[in-house]
Parts: C-alpha cells; structure tokens; sequence
C-alpha cells in the first residue's frame, strides 16, 4: 500500500479514538428535561470547547397538528468541527450563535410540561451562558418554561454533548417530541 495512504488511515484513526478517548471533568445537566426518548452518543470536540451552537427546530404546525419543536442541537468547536448526537428528523438548522470572545459554560432548558391527550412538544428551546456571562439565546417558539441553570463548568468549558430523542413514529394519531433531554461535558 501507498506510504501516504497508511498515514492517511493512521491520521483518520488517531482523531477519531481521540476524540472518542476525550475525558470530561463534569456533565451538565438540568432537572426539567422530559421523559421520552433514548440517549444517543455523547461527542466530544477533538480539541478544546465549544464556542458557539445551532438548534433544529420545526415550525409551530398549527392548530390540531404534531409539533415537535426542538429536534437537534449542534455545537460549534474551536477546531472549526460541528459535533451533535442524536438529532430528531423534524426541522431546519437555525444559523449559528456564537459566545463573542469565550466559550459555553451552562444551559438552560425551556420544556413544554407533558399535555396529557394533547399535543406534546417537550423541548422547546435553549439558553447557554458562556464564560465571560453573556447569554446566548435559541431562536425557536417558546411554548415551555425555562428550568434553572446548569452548573458551571469549573474547570475549563463546555467540550461535549449528549441528547434524548424520541423516534419518530409515522401516521396521523402519533405525538412525537423530538428533542426531550440533553447532556453537555465540560473538558479542561
């Protein structure tokens, strides 16, 4: 084989054990996230933290349609990489937020309260402080209350996430929620 196709093999399986290997110092979490849902894969950024995000939201569907709402959240690393786990197939990405000359440090989830025979829509929106305490805001409906904030991170800033997403279930008598829960890692 090619010299410069083994190093490319190489390079490819260094970054990603790396980024799989990345240790977190502590996980963020808040108490309002809803019930549905299976966690998908935490990712970590290869290096450093993460600065900036961008939420998938779907559009209020109107009057006796599903809504989902928040369906994926991305973050933005200083690498330049994009890192998300699992992500709801409902919804467009909204442009990027970024903290102005620092990195996320805590959340805080707005959630819809379950509906009963109603149309749920869990997680509807989020807040990220970054460093430096500016607040960075999703740009989605609000229909759920802001839940208190996350710790800090006290050592270094937010590098990884983790997100619940109920599986889509197809026809017309289904509620689905998208995006009910999340995780983020803080690295030094």
């Amino acid at each position: 084989m090619d010299l410069s196709v083994n190093i490319a093999i190489c390079l490819v399986f260094c970054c990603v054990w790396d980024a799989e290997s990345r240790e977190s110092n502590a996980v963020l979490t808040v108490p309002n996230g809803a019930q549905w849902g299976d966690w998908g894969e935490t990712q970590f950024c290869t290096s450093g933290y993460a600065n900036g995000f961008a939420i998938k939201v779907q559009a209020p569907q109107g009057m006796f349609k599903d809504d989902s709402s928040l369906n994926g959240i991305r973050l933005y690393c200083q690498s330049g990489e994009t890192i998300e786990s699992s992500v709801g197939g409902k919804g467009e990405w909204s442009k990027t937020i970024s903290c102005s000359k620092d990195y996320l440090s805590s959340f805080s989830l707005n959630v819809e309260a379950a509906q009963g025979p109603m149309d749920d829509s869990t997680a509807n929106n989020i807040l990220f402080k970054c460093q430096s305490g500016e607040q960075l805001k999703g740009e989605s409906k609000e229909w759920g209350t802001y839940g208190p904030w996350s710790k800090a991170c006290e050592k270094g800033a937010i590098c990884g996430i983790q997100s619940k997403v109920e599986p889509e279930k197809a026809g017309i008598m289904h509620d689905n929620t998208g995006l009910n829960d999340v995780k983020f890692y803080c690295c030094d």
